[in-house]
């Protein structure tokens, strides 16, 4: 409270320099106080937001408690009190915290992006009616008018004052929950709803609503708290601005929510006219908001406010005795029983356990090492998010091995519980995605291994199966990722990836910052745990995939020679999560030609460097004669895991081989020899040939002596079957002779051609 008194003294002294001799402040300005005056009406407001069914006895002493301290208060919200909410909670509809809210008597709220979860018609009907409280939403309208939908205000009577609350919610809701439960409303501009309202409770009529104070509700916030400042996420955020700077000044105080943030700010009154507080309680029921206004009932003013956010304690003896605080415990007590009977439910089978990578002594969360319970919750986001009725468009999915807290190991009979299923996920983060360049997504790769001082050296990353890589950890930082692929091709540094995952790895967790070099989040609104349990019920029956999506390859190439040897070393094949199958043989190919199988040793790279690459292999090849020049992939397939990694290189011809020539050759102006070996470039003027040559017309044969002429590459004719050199033409391996020429013809084009291939490899 000192630093807020602080921050609006030095604001009052800016403001006295800048208006001094031109502006007297108003007599009913309202200013930040620790303490209210006597002579002044408390109306205390006790606030919470993004409540999400966290019901728990802490926040139920808390409320009980301040609502003790503070009579005729009224306990309100910013919304999202339902929706997103842990396996307590959403296993049984989300009744338990309507139920628990009920106990502790909230009594209006805004609408939150979540209530909307299961459609409005879920909201007014299903919510709405177990809920003792009003929801709110001013810029809710009926789809194509301005008409409302939802109830925009509610005059709540606080210690004799009448207090309008006027609920809006963000209008990225729309791409927040699934289209069809929506497609009867629209959403509006909030700050033009509030404040339309507003003028209506304050025009002195009372046949439209009067009130003595006007209060919003907005599910909409800051995308920073703590120790940033006001002016600092205003600029960060428009939308945040225009709620601080544009709601009239007929609004006394500004409730926030949705961005789960923890701050109250002094706000400047649009008109000048003193401050206001700006509040958000964080998320979770973490902590109440609990704001004084001051009211002057002679002159109809807040005079004064104070505004504190209320960390969240356990339970006191004193709370015992407080009927609000023993309703809402029995609920809880009551939700969690009932819950852990739901979490016995089947709600899949799988054929085999899907784990965490586990350690060298059996234990699990090895987070060094690929699992493939990381890459299936990485799959899932990319199947949920991309089902009919969802934000669709994302392209790779990722995950954190931190956020991966128990194993799906099905019972004898091959069933997977509920419980099971929701132990895997339980910090129940929403869904987002955001779209990074496919350099970020390199530099993502890179950030497994974590920076110096970091707890663990490595995070290994899980990935959707449409995404595979090599590294080199021996490398220097931010040079191991070697290759990438997505969908079987490489990926696009310049190209633009959506890429999904839970909020916390989105918004940069566990060092993962690259991500935040992307676009602006985009949080689906949906809980990971949710959508898994939905996914593996979609997939049931669960197969268990032991195939690596990466590959540790030290002397990787980039470039191959056709005829020439390659050599290089693959390991990592091997998965360790549970019942993974040793691999025992590679087999590589190149451009789609096989071109050998290679053993694997049970060997594992020694760390650090990290990671851990259990399965290794020495893989030497010579490059078959007769592949075409160009772009190609080397892949390299394990047997019993179906291990696939691949990688980019560039194909050069061989040595012998000769391109085709541009022109069409002219006979030489020199009577050629007839060459009884491998013609070779000739120092001297060619001696006279034993036996004269005719020049044949294009596309006819003629027999000389080591050669057999075939038609033109241009002329469409088909060639005759020869023994002389092979010649590329167009990128396709074929026998063909140099049309028109014989005995020194073939000298000279091929010297002259030899030349020209040097000369391209040179630039």
């Amino acid at each position: 409270m000192t630093n807020r008194i602080a921050r609006t003294c030095a604001l009052s002294g800016v403001l006295a320099l800048a208006f001094a001799g031109a502006l007297t402040p108003a007599a009913n300005a309202a200013t930040v106080v620790p303490t209210l005056d006597a002579d002044l009406t408390p109306v205390t407001l006790l606030g919470t937001n993004d409540f999400h069914g966290h019901f728990t006895k802490d926040f139920a002493c808390t409320v009980a408690s301040a609502e003790q301290e503070f009579p005729g208060s009224a306990f309100i919200s910013a919304g999202d009190n339902v929706g997103g909410s842990p396996f307590e909670s959403a296993s049984q509809d989300d009744n338990p915290s309507i139920d628990y809210l009920n106990a502790l008597k909230l009594q209006v709220s805004s609408v939150g992006n979540h209530e909307f979860d299961k459609g409005f018609d879920d909201l007014t009907g299903h919510v709405q009616s177990r809920a003792q409280w009003t929801y709110l939403g001013a810029n809710v309208y009926e789809k194509g008018t301005t008409t409302p939908a939802l109830p925009e205000y509610k005059v709540l009577d606080v210690n004799g004052v009448k207090v309008a609350v006027v609920g809006a919610v963000t209008t990225d809701t729309k791409n927040m929950v699934g289209a069809d439960g929506i497609a009867s409303i629209d959403f509006g501009d909030p700050v033009a709803a509030v404040n339309r309202v507003a003028a209506k409770l304050k025009d002195g009529d009372p046949s439209n609503g009067e009130a003595d104070v006007v209060v919003a509700e907005y599910h909409e916030g800051a995308p920073e708290g703590g120790s940033a400042t006001l002016e600092q996420m205003e600029s960060a955020s428009p939308v945040f601005k225009n709620i601080v700077t544009k709601t009239s000044a007929n609004v006394s105080a500004i409730f926030t929510g949705h961005t789960h943030q923890l701050y109250d700010w002094d706000a400047p009154m649009p008109d000048g006219d003193g401050t206001r507080p700006i509040i958000q309680t964080d998320f979770y029921a973490h902590n109440l908001g609990i704001l004084n206004l001051g009211y002057d009932k002679a002159s109809g003013k807040v005079k004064q406010y104070s505004v504190v956010n209320r960390k969240v304690t356990a339970p006191t003896d004193a709370c015992a005795s407080l009927p609000a605080y023993t309703a809402a415990a029995s609920i809880v007590d009551s939700a969690n029983a009932r819950a852990a009977q739901i979490g016995q439910q089947v709600i899949a089978q799988a054929t085999g356990p899907i784990t965490s990578a586990l350690k060298p002594d059996g234990s699990r969360d090895d987070r060094l090492a690929e699992s493939n319970l990381s890459n299936a919750i990485a799959q899932s986001y990319v199947d949920s998010l991309n089902a009919p009725g969802r934000p669709g468009s994302v392209e790779i999915g990722i995950m954190n091995p931190g956020g991966v807290r128990a194993d799906l190991v099905p019972d004898a009979a091959g069933n997977l519980t509920f419980a099971q299923a929701a132990a895997v996920m339980p910090f129940n983060n929403t869904v987002a995605t955001r779209e990074i360049s496919g350099a970020t997504f390199v530099k993502l790769l890179e950030q497994q291994w974590q920076p110096d001082g970091a707890s663990r050296p490595f995070l290994k990353m899980g990935l959707s199966s449409n995404v595979t890589y090599t590294f080199d950890e021996t490398k220097p930082a931010g040079s191991r990722i070697t290759s990438v692929m997505v969908g079987g091709k490489p990926i696009d540094r310049a190209a633009k990836y959506t890429v999904a995952s839970n909020s916390f790895l989105m918004a940069g967790g566990d060092n993962f910052t690259a991500l935040n070099e992307g676009g602006p989040i985009s949080d689906s609104g949906l809980i990971d745990q949710g959508l898994f349990v939905e996914w593996l019920k979609a997939h049931s029956p669960v197969k268990p995939s032991y195939a690596k999506q990466s590959l540790s390859i030290h002397g990787q190439p980039t470039s191959v020679k056709a005829g020439e040897k390659v050599e290089f070393t693959a390991s990592g094949f091997d998965m360790t999560s549970k019942n993974s199958p040793t691999n025992t043989s590679v087999e590589v190919s190149i451009g789609g030609h096989v071109v050998g199988t290679f053993p694997i040793s049970a060997t594992s790279a020694a760390t650090p460097p990290y990671p851990a690459n259990h399965g290794e292999a020495t893989i030497s090849f010579t490059a078959p004669s007769d592949l075409a020049a160009g772009d190609a992939v080397i892949t390299l397939r394990a047997k019993e895991s179906g291990t696939t990694g691949s990688f980019p290189v560039t194909l050069e011809a061989g040595a012998t081989t000769t391109p085709t020539p541009t022109t069409e050759p002219t006979t030489p102006t020199t009577e050629p020899t007839t060459p009884t070996t491998e013609p070779t470039t000739p120092t001297t003027e060619p001696t006279t040939p034993t036996t004269e040559p005719t020049t044949p017309p294009a596309g006819s044969t003629s027999s000389t002596t080591g050669a057999t002429e075939t038609g033109s590459a241009s002329d469409g004719a088909s060639p005759t079957t020869t023994t002389g050199p092979k010649v590329d033409t167009d990128g396709v391996s074929n026998e063909r002779a140099v049309t028109g020429l014989a005995g020194l013809a073939v000298v000279v084009v091929a010297a002259g051609a030899g030349i020209a291939m040097r000369l391209r490899r040179q630039s």
